[in-house]
């Protein structure tokens, strides 16, 4: 039975691209520290950025290994050990934040901003 667990965002994808589409998400908010995109995918790509950067904080090789197999860039793995990681250091987690910014023209999708606080 399936009591209390959460179906995840599909976004109309099979296995392989959904995570590709949030692997490059995760590594675009990484790299430039803000990024607007639909409600739906920054909320879905939210929990990921939160553990890449927890997993940052510690600059170590195991955590540049682990997060190499998430990030397709060796630039965001770079940013997330040197930069990120200290700056969020002494925080608790809640490292970034989504801000709805209405619709979108073409086709009314709410669209959303998501940043490192």
């Amino acid at each position: 039975m399936r009591h209390l667990k959460k179906k995840a965002a599909k976004f109309g994808r099979e296995r392989g691209p959904r995570r590709a589409l949030l692997s490059n998400l995760a590594m675009s908010v990484i790299l430039y520290e803000k990024v607007r995109t639909t409600e739906a995918k920054a909320k879905a790509v939210r929990p990921m950025v939160e553990r890449l950067v927890t997993r940052g904080k510690r600059k170590s090789l195991a955590s540049k290994q682990a997060l190499g197999k998430v990030l397709p860039e060796k630039k965001a793995v770079q940013k997330l050990l040197d930069v990120l990681g200290p700056r969020y250091k002494d925080r608790a987690g809640g490292y970034t934040r989504i801000t709805k910014i209405g619709s979108r023209q073409g086709d009314g999708a709410r669209m959303a901003i998501i940043e490192f606080v």
